[in-house]
């Protein structure tokens, strides 16, 4: 069976071996130093000013719609776009903090939202924010959804968790928006076994994020943050401060473990993606070939393709069916992320009056006719080439 992923991370014996000797010598385990030093390492790597460490890739995408409530920037009841082809907890955060969050299709060449799409949208639901999933390491023409956000006052807010390290005209995706969200999640580009990542350059929100991260208290900020905070609510008692909860937070923090883990993985992330873009290259050529079978997937306007995973969107539902028998016990694979969210249940359940959005949607053909399998560092040339005979004869 080749499977969606190998091991729980890149060179994982030799980073064992290092973690075990950390957890040995490392006084505390809670949120420290070490996930400091990943803040800084990974807001480097991306090209931030801010990065904010939790504890998965849905509690990112949690923690900066609260945080963007906290400060005003959003209201419930206002409009939220997202991508119709995404994952769960994309849009469930839009839900459970009381925002419509109204479904955008997605592209069929591209299986992501371009400008067109999102003004189709516009025309009937002013939207004040769009929560764009850069999908499998792909995008559309966000540089124009950017421009089209700008214009229209939309914030703009990128789920990254699947394109880490994919180019886009001279730019990293996850530096569209005003923020941007990642996944270290096992089975994703870099792990740390569970974790995820808010970036962004201003300090205002990273402020609030870091309040948002643990219980909406200060502890996590600078100490002239935290006396501008005390003196704006007049908390001027040592013993009362510690315990002053300024807005709404959860405990969404992470361990000094994934911290050195994700230090010791950043090491490698130039290696893991580009392997990832090899391979994609190596299985997607051939395989995209097959229109007879399959919709091709546009990446040419990439610059560099991060590949998650190699999606296959099958002309007929029959086609996609014998695929899957054809990959019993031979080819881990999956539906495409999420599939289509009006399709599931809770989306139908919370968000009934949008489900005559989309008619005949891109997301659903997707949905019923596609699946994935995976991509990752440690895929052999034998492994492809099975991986290739089994999708083109």
């Amino acid at each position: 069976m080749i499977k969606l992923i190998k091991s729980t991370f890149y060179k994982e014996s030799d980073t064992k071996k290092k973690l075990c000797k950390f957890i040995k010598s490392c006084k505390k385990l809670s949120i420290g130093e070490e996930c400091r030093k990943f803040e800084k390492n990974f807001a480097r790597y991306q090209g931030r000013n801010h990065c904010v460490f939790v504890n998965s890739g849905s509690s990112a995408n949690l923690a900066i719609v609260q945080a963007l409530l906290n400060l005003g920037k959003i209201r419930k009841g206002d409009n939220v776009g997202f991508s119709s082809l995404t994952w769960s907890t994309n849009v469930m955060p839009l839900i459970q903090l009381g925002l419509n969050a109204v479904p955008i299709d997605i592209e069929l060449d591209t299986l992501n939202v371009s400008s067109r799409k999102l003004l189709e949208v516009i025309e009937k639901y002013p939207l004040k924010m769009l929560f764009l999933t850069n999908l499998l390491g792909f995008c559309d023409d966000i540089d124009v959804i950017q421009k089209v956000c700008d214009e229209k006052n939309i914030i703009l807010i990128e789920d990254n968790c699947e394109s880490l390290g994919t180019v886009y005209k001279g730019r990293k995706l996850g530096n569209f928006g005003l923020v941007s969200t990642f996944s270290f999640y096992v089975g994703h580009h870099m792990s740390t076994i569970e974790g995820g990542a808010i970036c962004t350059n201003s300090s205002r929100i990273d402020t609030m994020l870091q309040m948002v991260r643990a219980h909406g208290w200060d502890r996590n900020l600078t100490e002239e943050k935290q006396l501008k905070m005390r003196s704006r609510f007049k908390v001027d008692s040592t013993f009362y401060s510690r315990y002053t909860f300024y807005d709404l937070g959860y405990n969404l923090r992470t361990t000094e473990i994934n911290g050195f883990i994700g230090n010791t993985q950043l090491q490698y992330i130039d290696e893991i993606i580009k392997k990832r873009r090899d391979n994609f290259l190596t299985m997607a050529k051939p395989i995209y070939k097959h229109t007879e079978k399959y919709y091709p997937v546009k990446y040419s306007h990439i610059d560099f393709v991060s590949n998650f995973a190699v999606p296959i969107v099958c002309k007929s539902k029959a086609i996609r069916d014998e695929l899957v028998e054809k990959c019993k016990n031979k080819i881990e694979i999956r539906p495409i992320v999420g599939g289509d969210m009006m399709a599931q249940p809770f989306y139908r359940k919370y968000m009934p009056q949008f489900l005559h959005v989309l008619q005949n949607s891109n997301a659903a053909l997707v949905h019923r006719q596609g699946l994935y399998f995976g991509n990752n560092p440690e895929l052999t040339n034998r492994e492809m080439r099975e991986i290739i005979r089994v999708f083109t004869k």
